[in-house]
């Protein structure tokens, strides 16, 4: 499984991104997507994740202010990033785990300037 994400930039806080993460390859067995981040310094968290069915989930962090949304027929997930906050600086990067293991895209970078 290949994952490219995109959407990432500079953006002042308040502002808002929306990131896209496309999957290719064997996709048949993907169930659940995510979102992860990784801040200068700190570990990669997870801050949302979807289902196949399209249940949703998220970092208390991001709540509110963040929506995961997926289109199955595209392989794709979205993260609508909303009143965006310094904090929420990082690199974010998608995730798909399936029975032969777990990757990663090559993350895109999310900088949200006071």
């Amino acid at each position: 499984v290949q994952l490219q994400a995109s959407g990432g930039g500079l953006v002042q806080a308040g502002e808002s991104l929306k990131l896209s993460c496309v999957a290719s390859g064997p996709t048949s067995s993907i169930r659940w997507m995510s979102w992860y981040r990784q801040a200068p310094g700190k570990m990669r968290e997870l801050v949302a994740g979807i289902t196949s069915g399209g249940s949703p989930s998220y970092a208390d962090s991001v709540k509110g202010r963040f929506t995961i949304s997926r289109d199955n027929a595209k392989n794709t997930i979205y993260l609508e990033m909303n009143n965006l906050k310094p904090e929420d600086t990082a690199v974010y990067y998608c995730n798909v785990p399936t029975p032969g293991g777990a990757y990663w895209g090559q993350g895109t970078r999310v900088t949200v300037s006071s």
